[in-house]
């Protein structure tokens, strides 16, 4: 797909990055009117359309037992329909890793990489910012790691720059985990919403600064 503009693909148009096909059976979140392009689901927001690429993933692993790439992309993509070998060298290469190593997909640095390398693959070397991703798999299921503790950045760094880490950090993570309440809340809730989120990993930072080392 070289020369292929990857906002150009039917993936990222669909919000779909997965291609993932449409069966009216699977109810899956954020699916767009009409649900379908003809084949291939459409949703509403591209974090939805991840959400449903890792949680196929996520059904390979848990209810079909796979657990190693060579055998997870022999089901996503079957010989039937695909080079099955080349989509898995080039997912192996883009991962880093070998084709047998195992995988826990509940492991978010395990899920992320796999979603980064299909996405990319089926869509022309398309890549989605890093709270994009984190969000698509909060929703999912699979949220980022917790942040490092204050004592633990601040024995790393030998400065009092660990506080501000561990903040930015801490503001993040709970922002992806929040999110799926933050969007049921509607509009303008949102913003209040927000606004309590940073409120409340101010308050604990500050907890945790006030108590002695």
């Amino acid at each position: 797909m070289r020369g292929i503009d990857p906002k150009a693909t039917r993936g990222y148009r669909n919000r779909n990055p997965g291609n993932i096909e449409h069966v009216a059976a699977n109810k899956w979140q954020g699916l767009a009117e009409p649900a379908s392009d003809g084949r291939f689901c459409r949703f509403v927001g591209h974090e939805y359309g991840l959400r449903a690429l890792a949680v196929l993933l996520l059904t390979y692993q848990d209810r079909h037992g796979l657990r190693t790439l060579r055998d997870i992309i022999a089901r996503w993509a079957p010989p039937a329909e695909n080079d099955t070998a080349a989509y898995l060298a080039a997912v192996a290469r883009r991962m880093g890793g070998g084709p047998d190593d195992p995988l826990d997909l509940h492991r978010h640095d395990h899920l992320r990489p796999l979603v980064e390398a299909i996405v990319a693959h089926e869509c022309a070397g398309l890549a989605y910012p890093a709270a994009v991703l984190d969000r698509a798999l909060t929703l999912a299921g699979v949220p980022p790691a917790a942040p490092r503790t204050l004592a633990q950045v601040a024995a790393a760094t030998d400065t009092g720059r660990g506080a501000v880490l561990v903040g930015a950090a801490g503001i993040a993570t709970a922002l992806a985990q929040a999110a799926p309440a933050i969007q049921a809340l509607g509009d303008l809730a949102p913003v209040v919403a927000i606004a309590v989120v940073l409120a409340a990993v101010a308050a604990v930072l500050a907890w945790r600064l006030g108590r002695p080392a």
